[in-house]
């Protein structure tokens, strides 16, 4: 298969969805990922005009099974996209971790903040 990708989708259980909800759409839309779907409890993230790979974001059904700890990392295509990822999820409750830098040992301009749940939300962009 050859456009087969890694990842199809992955899941993320939020302790309070609201917030999360309002995290990932506002620091997600500088680099085109939209809620293509979503319900009271449910919003599916995916570029626009494609629906995979895809990220769900879900109110956890027990405290016990809050997704912490995940690093989730969306590519840019452009150093504007990184800063403007960073200024909006910091803007929309997000703890910045690291401000917009370039980083040689990963050849990449990335920014990382922490999402509600603590989980670190990156944005990058290569430049080989």
């Amino acid at each position: 298969m050859p456009n087969r990708r890694l990842i199809h989708h992955l899941g993320v259980f939020a302790s309070d969805f609201a917030a999360s909800e309002a995290f990932y759409t506002a620091a997600l839309a500088p680099l085109g990922v939209e809620a293509g779907y979503r319900t009271e409890s449910i919003a599916e993230y995916w570029t626009t005009g494609q629906d995979t790979p895809s990220v769900s974001l879900e109110t956890a059904p027990t405290t016990a099974t809050v997704t912490r700890g995940l690093h989730l990392a969306f590519e840019a295509s452009s150093r504007t996209e990184v800063d403007a990822f960073h200024r909006a999820a910091v803007a929309s409750g997000g703890l910045s971790r690291h401000e917009p830098r370039y980083w040689p040992e990963y050849r990449a301009y990335a920014a990382f903040v922490s999402d509600p749940d603590g989980n670190n939300v990156e944005a990058l962009v290569k430049e080989h």
